[in-house]
C-alpha cells in the first residue's frame, strides 16, 4: 500500500469538527479557488434536491462540481485527494492485494466499522492504519488503540472504497473463519504429515456455504485485478493465494491449510477432475462469468506439492482473442509483412517464444481473422486454450495415445485448409507438418526458441532436411510481452533520450523524435509505474536470398544479416523503438530480449 502523504491543513478547517457537510465543502473549494462563486451557487442549489442520505463528496459528484482552473468535472477521488489536502490528512487508494484481509477482523468488528465508516488497511506491530472518510471525527480512535494494543494513524480514503471494502473484507473473512469452523483441525495430505493420514479429523467439505463463498469471492476478485492466473500454493503453515498481474506475481490472500484444500477440491469439482485423485497431476477447465457478465474460460493445472495439492487457474479473457494487430503491439512495419504471410495459400508460419510470451493470442488473433465460412480451420492442442465456434479444434490426449501426430495426421482427412498445431515438439510431428504444408495446407505451428533464425536450426536439429525446410517455411514470428508504462504517472526521461537509448541502438538509426519515459508509481499503477503489457515481435520472412543460407550447417549470423537485410527488426531493437515512443522502458526490453 502507497505511503499517504501528509498536507498541512489551512487555519479555516484544521479547527473544524464533527461529520461532514457539503456545504462547508463547496465554501472551501470557492475560498481556495477550486470552483467559481457561480459555480458555487449552482451545486449549492442543485445539492439542495438531491438524496441526503449519501456522503457529502458522492453527493458533490453526482451533482457535477466543475473545476475552476481546467473545466473538468471533479469525481469522488478527485474530491477525496482535494479533501485529504484540506483536512491535514494522508490520502490513500485503497489497494486490495496490499491489505492483509485475514487480519481485518482483528482490529474491529464489521458492525464496528459499519457504525463508524471506518476500514483498517495496514496492520505492523507499532500501528494500525485506518482509512475514513469523515477526517473530522475521531472519536473512534481511543476504542481501536485500547483494542489493538497499537497507535492508530487515519488516512482519508473514497467514501464508496471504504463501503465496498469493508462489505467484501470481512465477508470473506467471515466465509474463511466458517469454512475453518466447519472442517475442524483437518490434517493436510503433505510430505512431513504422511504419518497423520489415519487420523480421524473431519475434512472439510467441498459444497460447504463457506468454501463456496470464498471461490466466488476468489474469481471475482481476480477478473476485477485484471490477474491472468491464480496460484492456490500450499505451504508448511498455510496456504498462500497469489493472482500474476501483467507478468508480476502479487501475494493475495494467506489462509489456513484446511480452508485451502476445499477450495482446491471445490474448483476441481467445477472442473470435472477427480477430486479424490491428489498424487498425479491433472487438468480441467471451468467456464463462468466475470462482473460485466462477459463469459470467461479458466484452464485449471494442479500439482501434487511437498505439503499438497497446488492449483494453477489460468484466465483467457475473451476479449483477447480478437484483438487486432496494433493492438496486439505489431508495427505497421511488421503488420504490413505479417498479413501478406498469412494471405498465402500453402506452406508454415512459425511463432516463438518461451511460455507466456503471448504466442497462443497471436495465433489465435490471427486465426479468428481468416476464418470465414468459406474456409475450414482446424487445430490440434494441448490442451485447447480457449474454445472458439469458428474453429474445429482437437485436444490432445495422450492417454488414448492420440498425441499432434495423430491428430495431424486424422486432420489431414477432414479437408482442411487451414492447421494450427499447438507445437512441434519431436520429428514425427514436424514431418506431418511438412507433409501437410507439401499437399496444400496453411500450416500455424509454435516452436520453443530465442528468437526467429533459430527455428531454422531447431526444426534440422529434429531431423527435417534442409531441403524440406526451404520448399516449407514461409516465415518465423518470436514475440516477447513486456509491461507497458503507466499513462497516467509516467515522465519523461531525459537522460535516456541522449545516452542509453543510442547506446542500446547501436547500428541502427532511430528515426524521427524519441519520447523515451521512466516509470514514476501511482495508484492507478498500485505504485509499479506499470499498467498491462503489450508484445514485442521479430518476423523473418523467408525469401530466395534466405533459402541460399538454409543447408546442412547454416550459420546463425549469416540467416540473421539476410532477414534483417529482407526486413526482419530483431526483438531488441523491436523494444527500443517502442521506448523510444514512450511505451514502456528499456529496462523492461533488456531482461525479455535476447542480446543483438
Amino acid at each position: 500500500m502507497p505511503e499517504p502523504q501528509k498536507v498541512a491543513a489551512p487555519a479555516s478547517s484544521a479547527s473544524a469538527s464533527g461529520p461532514l457537510d457539503w456545504r462547508r465543502i463547496v465554501q472551501w473549494l470557492q475560498a481556495d479557488g477550486q470552483i467559481s462563486s457561480q459555480e458555487a451557487e449552482r451545486v449549492v442549489a442543485r445539492c439542495s434536491q438531491a438524496e441526503s442520505a449519501q456522503h457529502p463528496l458522492v453527493r458533490l459528484a453526482n451533482v457535477g462540481v466543475t473545476a475552476l482552473a481546467d473545466g473538468r468535472a471533479l469525481d469522488v477521488e478527485a474530491l477525496t485527494q482535494y479533501l485529504a489536502r484540506r483536512s491535514g490528512l494522508g490520502y490513500l487508494r485503497i489497494d486490495p492485494l496490499r491489505v492483509d484481509v485475514g487480519r481485518v477482523g482483528e482490529i474491529m468488528s464489521a458492525s464496528y466499522a459499519e457504525r463508524h465508516k471506518v476500514l483498517p488497511v495496514q496492520i505492523s506491530p507499532q500501528e494500525v492504519v485506518v482509512a475514513t472518510a469523515e477526517p473530522f471525527l475521531d472519536d473512534w480512535v481511543p476504542e481501536v488503540e485500547r483494542q489493538a494494543r497499537r497507535s492508530v494513524r487515519r488516512v482519508l480514503a473514497n467514501p464508496l472504497e471504504i463501503k465496498r471494502y469493508t462489505a467484501e473484507f470481512f465477508a470473506l473473512a467471515k466465509s474463511v473463519r466458517a469454512a475453518q469452523k466447519a472442517g475442524g483441525a483437518s490434517a493436510a495430505a503433505s510430505f512431513e504429515q504422511l504419518v497423520e493420514l489415519g487420523n480421524s479429523n473431519k475434512q472439510l467439505d467441498a459444497n460447504d456455504q463457506g468454501v463456496i463463498r470464498v471461490v466466488d469471492w476468489l474469481w471475482q476478485y481476480a477478473f476485477d485485478q485484471r490477474a491472468s492466473d491464480i496460484h492456490m500454493e500450499p505451504r508448511r503453515e498455510q496456504g498462500v493465494i497469489r493472482f500474476r498481474i501483467d507478468g508480476v506475481l502479487h501475494p493475495v490472500y494467506q489462509m489456513p491449510m484446511g480452508v485451502l484444500n476445499a477450495m482446491v477440491a471445490r474448483v476441481k469439482l467445477l472442473g470435472r477432475m477427480d477430486v479424490v485423485e491428489k498424487r498425479r497431476p491433472q487438468d480441467g477447465r471451468i467456464k463462468t462469468r466475470n462482473p460485466r457478465g462477459d463469459e470467461v474460460e479458466m484452464r485449471l493445472s494442479t500439482l501434487p506439492t511437498a505439503f499438497g495439492e497446488k492449483m494453477v487457474m489460468r484466465i483467457f479473457d475473451p476479449d483477447n482473442a480478437v484483438k487486432d494487430l496494433d493492438a496486439l503491439g505489431f508495427s505497421p512495419h511488421d503488420a504490413r509483412r505479417w498479413n501478406e504471410l498469412v494471405k498465402r495459400p500453402h506452406g508454415i508460419i512459425l511463432v516463438t517464444g518461451p511460455t507466456g510470451s503471448g504466442k497462443t493470442t497471436t495465433l489465435y488473433s490471427t486465426l479468428k481473422r481468416v476464418a470465414s465460412e468459406e474456409v475450414n480451420v482446424s487445430t490440434v492442442e494441448d490442451p485447447i486454450e480457449m474454445i472458439e465456434p469458428s474453429f474445429n479444434q482437437t485436444q490432445v490426449q495422450a492417454q488414448l495415445d492420440f498425441g499432434f501426430t495423430e491428430g495431424l495426421r486424422a486432420l489431414m482427412r477432414q479437408d482442411p485448409d487451414i492447421i494450427m498445431v499447438g507445437e512441434i515438439r519431436d520429428l514425427a510431428t514436424a514431418e506431418m507438418a511438412v507433409q501437410a504444408a507439401l499437399t496444400g495446407h496453411l500450416v500455424f505451428s509454435t516452436l520453443h526458441t530465442n528468437d526467429a533464425p533459430s527455428a531454422v536450426s531447431r526444426l534440422m536439429e529434429l531431423g527435417v532436411p534442409p531441403y524440406l525446410i526451404n520448399a516449407t517455411l514461409l516465415g518465423v514470428l518470436a514475440q516477447r510481452l513486456v509491461r507497458t508504462l503507466c499513462s497516467a504517472c509516467k515522465q519523461r526521461d531525459e537522460e535516456l533520450a541522449h545516452e542509453a537509448l543510442a547506446e542500446a541502438v547501436k547500428p541502427w538509426k532511430l528515426s524521427g523524435n524519441c519520447q523515451p519515459y521512466k516509470p514514476v508509481g501511482c495508484e492507478e499503477c498500485r505504485m509499479t509505474g506499470y499498467r498491462g503489457r503489450m508484445g514485442l515481435y521479430e518476423l523473418l520472412s523467408v525469401s530466395e536470398e534466405l533459402k541460399q543460407q538454409i543447408h546442412a550447417n547454416p550459420s546463425m549470423q549469416s540467416l540473421s544479416r539476410q532477414a534483417v537485410q529482407d526486413g526482419m527488426r530483431p526483438l531488441r531493437l523491436a523494444g527500443v523503438l517502442r521506448v523510444a515512443e514512450g511505451l514502456t522502458t528499456l529496462p523492461e526490453v533488456m531482461a525479455s530480449t535476447p542480446f543483438l
